[in-house]
């Protein structure tokens, strides 16, 4: 009880000390690289965090894929959260040192998409971000995590990580309500068309799923229930991940803008004070900002 009353007064002083004379909480979005149109992507989150009014908004773009970065070395610690819009080359031993220490020493980071299909190989990366597919990884990565109807299941059967079937709408259904980031959303709620990932896998330790779709066969999909949102604590760091944002047409979902700007705001602070939006996905029908 002691050590969740310290912890609690610890997060209190934390939102205090970030809003304390309006400060607003410094965002980092990196991109540069990605198997997706980053160019398009990296401006609809922009637009859409700087519309919660408390984020002030930077992006750092790393040098074109299979240019050098050495030079490339973003200080992680003048923000308060990182949002990774990257799926690219290594980055240099520097700054992976720097973006290990940045998280475990209490960092935000938020994990857009096919940012967790990047370093397939850098073991400690695989850990912060709980789950990944592509870049190579396979059962050696850890187990696929996905629920059936009843419950979390770890699958530790050989296959390769990651996957989606056509691109299309898709419900995504809330596991846990009562989190900062999910609480009053929807228990249930239509999200436009996007890349449905499944077969993730990974280490998935320290690791908390608050949200998950159906996979449908008649998409190409698993029939199981994919992680679409899920929380992971490295070391002293709170990490928000979603697979979901493949396109600007994705990301334009109000839906994932609340998603997006929720979870960024708990990951820079531990609370989230951004209120859910009166038009905010239904059921049965989609809501874009455009």
């Amino acid at each position: 009880m002691k050590n969740f009353i310290f912890t609690t007064i610890c997060v209190l002083i934390g939102v205090l000390n970030i809003h304390a004379k309006d400060e607003k909480i410094k965002v980092l979005i990196i991109d540069g690289q990605n198997n997706h149109r980053w160019q398009q992507t990296t401006p609809v989150m922009v637009r859409g965090l700087k519309a919660a009014g408390i984020f002030d908004v930077h992006v750092a773009t790393s040098p074109a894929k299979g240019k050098d970065m050495s030079g490339w070395n973003p200080k992680f610690s003048d923000y308060h959260v990182l949002v990774s819009n990257y799926n690219g080359d290594a980055w240099s031993e520097k700054t992976q040192k720097d973006f290990l220490s940045y998280v475990e020493k209490g960092g935000g980071l938020v994990v857009v998409h096919a940012a967790n299909n990047s370093f397939g190989n850098w073991e400690a990366y695989n850990k912060v971000i709980g789950l990944g597919g592509w870049g190579g990884r396979s059962e050696k990565n850890g187990p696929y995590i996905y629920y059936t109807d009843c419950c979390l299941v770890k699958d530790s059967k050989p296959g390769r990580g990651g996957s989606h079937g056509r691109q299309h709408e898709f419900q995504v259904q809330i596991r846990d309500s009562s989190h900062p980031v999910t609480k009053g959303l929807p228990l249930v709620w239509l999200h436009t068309k996007d890349e449905l990932y499944d077969r993730l896998r990974g280490p998935a330790e320290n690791m908390h799923i608050l949200a998950t779709a159906y996979s449908d066969p008649k998409t190409n999909g698993t029939g199981r229930h994919e992680p679409m949102m899920m929380t992971i604590d490295y070391g002293e760091g709170r990490v928000f991940h979603t697979p979901m944002g493949h396109a600007d047409y994705s990301m334009k979902c109000v839906g994932f803008v609340t998603v997006l700007q929720r979870g960024t705001e708990w990951a820079a602070t531990g609370n989230v004070t951004i209120p859910v939006p009166k038009n905010f996905p239904g059921t049965q029908e989609t809501v874009s900002l455009d």
